[in-house]
């Protein structure tokens, strides 16, 4: 999970799970910006399964909906769990 703060740029994990995740295909593998943190909750996927799950970050992310979609010149915000993200280091 790393250290997440406003601002970092971000990648989306591919896997694609088997059963419930609350990590969109559309998102997956994308990159995004945190937005703001939206509170600490433990992860949905784990919830679904019926496993306690610890709680960690929620963030919305935001996305260029170019990049989700191949078109579209607004963004798209989604609230995602630390879990799915990994921070992108910026060049030097």
């Amino acid at each position: 999970m790393g250290d997440l703060a406003p601002g970092m740029r971000v990648r989306t994990r591919t896997a694609d799970p088997d059963g419930h995740t609350r990590l969109p295909r559309y998102a997956r593998g994308a990159v995004g910006v945190l937005v703001e943190q939206a509170g600490v909750h433990p992860l949905a996927d784990d919830r679904a399964r019926g496993r306690a799950g610890t709680p960690q970050p929620v963030w919305h992310v935001r996305f260029a909906a170019a990049d989700l979609f191949g078109s579209g010149d607004h963004t798209v915000t989604v609230e995602l769990w630390a879990d799915y993200l990994t921070p992108i280091e910026e060049p030097a």
